[in-house]
């Protein structure tokens, strides 16, 4: 796959995950939305790493180092790193029973539909700044 190629699949992947996000927002399934918007921004930072980088990306899904292995870390805002570090919990945390139930109980609808936008404006940010170049 080419350089090219990479990024495309990436960012295609991440896109279905923001609409799949959309459609569990709409059930209120908060939970699972969040898990979703972790994936979305994992996928288009590993599309980033495929643009910046010629090796593999790394099988890895915290994204404040995926971001710094991307060589994008410094790139983000202040908002930006603590926005990640907020949704770094909901990919393998969420998996486990307790830590799952503590999480539904603290997602209400405002909460997820602000991790939901947040997650749509940094996934559109790092397209335009960083894919789009």
């Amino acid at each position: 796959m080419t350089q090219e190629e990479k990024v495309q699949y990436w960012t295609n992947v991440s896109n279905n995950d923001l609409k799949a996000a959309d459609v569990l927002f709409g059930g209120q399934q908060y939970l699972y939305t969040c898990f979703m918007c972790h994936q979305t921004i994992e996928k288009i930072f590993k599309g980033c790493f495929g643009k910046l980088n010629l090796q593999e990306h790394p099988h890895i899904h915290n994204l404040a180092t995926l971001a710094q292995r991307s060589n994008i870390f410094e790139m983000l805002s202040e908002e930006q790193k603590n926005f990640i570090a907020t949704l770094n919990p909901f990919n393998i945390e969420a998996r486990y029973p307790d830590y799952k139930k503590s999480l539904q109980n603290y997602l209400t609808k405002e909460i997820t539909q602000d991790v939901l936008t947040k997650t749509k404006e940094l996934q559109k940010w790092t397209i335009e700044t960083i894919l789009s170049q």
